[in-house]
């Protein structure tokens, strides 16, 4: 009893600490969007966390109060909370709660609950294009997570191996979103629940020259009410949001309703193979990195069982053989950082393909023909959920299509299968002055079910420039960022455009 007394004692006085500790701001952000052509420009609205608009004008008045949990290692229990509101105008509402969290770090341990801005991991948050699986396009889920954030080194490996990682359980809130969007003529879902988790591991001591990091980054999409539409016809299929479907999610098993003899796994998974290489030196570093996404098991495991009987015992395994998949589908990216530069000391270079997605066949075996071929992945897209997105953008790389774009009024990744290009260029030319320029090239060709007749072209540019006013100056906590944007895009229009960005950080002591 005494020691539970002490522990509560503990976390009270660490509570109390962390409220006094001076560490409270408020960040005060205007935005104003002027565009002409079909949207806003592409790098001007994609992975800004979701708030964002396609208006050709929008913009929003944001305050965001926060109070970080610090890393101060003398102490076991820290605390931190945030809210952050914005007032918007032609954005998918008008009041957006874009964060509400609290948290609670004890030792190397975070848990976080609300939503909250989650940055990139092995990637940089300014000049990538995107993770492909747990990205900075969509807008911030209320979840339970639970986390090591930073890299824990393991007992007994003289610091050689340390290991990070998270799980995290929420619920997604754009349910009248999609049924405006859809005006309940096509597939839209209510309620529904999402599990996302990570794992990585460093291999090699950071003050060294080279570490290694390799991970697993996975999501799912369960539970809720599945509204579909046939022939005019509504079905509405309730979907696990129980224990199982809780436990299904976190481990892939079971499957979903009415699937007849075709058993999936029940929910919408999906992940990325994540990989990056790490070379650092007094002046300069780098990194070399891949991104394999995969939406079922044929990308996961690269092969998959074909041995099935025929006749009556087509659902019968009968035979040791097995099916292959090629590994084509990568993001490949290169990131350089030069510590003695300020003109250009930033610069990251990606390739992306999509195109394979285990093959164009698709074939469950029947009486007639055993053969089992699971091609046809169709990336972000789901038969029962509404894919891989929060309020119309894909919760992944934003180069795959958003739905938001989509005039027809169904919630799908419309250009899923295409191959980019992508650049990012940063430096710190003067004090207080940043920039970045990002230019992308994208070839697509839709999807399998819906293909393009001929390959499609898009072109994305950007260029960015910040000010933060000194110190010494009477502006001191102001900052100012212009921004011009430009598409030439089978995909978003051609857009032409610019965006002001007026902010004030005001710290209370």
């Amino acid at each position: 009893m005494n020691r539970i007394l002490r522990n509560l004692l503990t976390i009270i006085l660490g509570l109390s600490s962390s409220l006094v500790s001076g560490q409270t701001t408020l960040d005060v952000e205007t935005q104003a969007t002027v565009s002409s052509g079909d949207h806003t420009p592409f790098w001007l609205q994609a992975n800004k966390y979701g708030l964002s608009s396609l208006e050709k004008t929008n913009g929003y008045l944001r305050a965001h109060l926060y109070h970080p949990v610090s890393n101060d290692s003398t102490r076991d229990f820290e605390f931190g909370w945030g809210a952050d509101v914005a007032v918007a105008h032609h954005f998918t509402s008008t009041m957006v709660i874009h964060q509400a969290y609290a948290e609670a770090r004890w030792r190397h341990g975070l848990l976080t609950i609300g939503s909250k801005e989650q940055p990139l991991q092995l990637k940089s948050n300014e000049l990538s294009s995107g993770s492909q699986t747990l990205g900075i396009n969509s807008r911030p889920v209320p979840s339970v997570r639970l986390e090591l954030k930073d890299y824990w080194t393991v007992p007994y490996t003289r610091g050689l191996v340390a290991l990070k990682a998270h799980m995290a359980y929420g619920i997604q809130t754009d349910d009248r979103w999609q049924k405006d969007f859809t005006h309940q003529q096509s597939k839209y879902t209510e309620h529904t629940l999402i599990h996302t988790k990570s794992g990585y591991i460093r291999v090699g001591n950071p003050r060294r020259a080279v570490t290694m990091e390799i991970g697993l980054e996975m999501g799912c999409l369960f539970g809720g009410r599945s509204h579909q539409f046939s022939t005019g016809k509504e079905s509405i299929l309730e979907n696990d949001g129980g224990f199982l479907g809780f436990l299904h999610a976190f481990v892939p098993a079971g499957g979903d309703k009415e699937e007849g003899d075709y058993k999936n796994k029940e929910g919408n998974h999906l992940g990325s193979y994540v990989l990056r290489l790490n070379i650092d030196q007094p002046t300069w570093n780098a990194g070399i990195y891949g991104d394999h996404f995969f939406e079922d098991s044929s990308q996961m495991l690269f092969f998959e069982y074909d041995g099935y009987g025929e006749g009556e015992h087509y659902n019968d395994w009968e035979k040791s053989r097995w099916f292959l998949y090629h590994l084509r589908d990568m993001m490949l990216g290169a990131e350089v950082r030069l510590k003695r530069q300020r003109w250009v000391n930033h610069l990251v270079c990606e390739y992306i393909y999509s195109k394979h997605q285990s093959g164009p066949v698709y074939h469950d075996r029947t009486p007639h023909l055993s053969d089992h071929v699971a091609g046809r992945d169709n990336y972000y897209n789901h038969y029962i959920h509404t894919g891989w997105q929060h309020w119309g953008q894909v919760q992944g790389n934003p180069l795959y299509r958003s739905p938001i774009y989509n005039e027809d009024g169904t919630i799908r990744v419309l250009n899923n299968r295409f191959s980019a290009w992508h650049i990012g260029i940063g430096g710190t030319p003067l004090p207080g002055m940043s920039y970045r320029i990002l230019a992308t090239w994208q070839q697509g060709f839709g999807t399998y079910d819906d293909p393009t007749t001929k390959p499609e072209y898009g072109r994305y540019f950007l260029a960015e420039c910040k000010y933060a006013f000194p110190t010494n100056n009477v502006l001191h906590d102001w900052s100012i960022k212009c921004a011009f944007g430009y598409d030439h895009s089978y995909w978003t229009g051609d857009n032409i455009g610019g965006q002001v960005t007026l902010a004030r950080r005001i710290p209370f002591n």
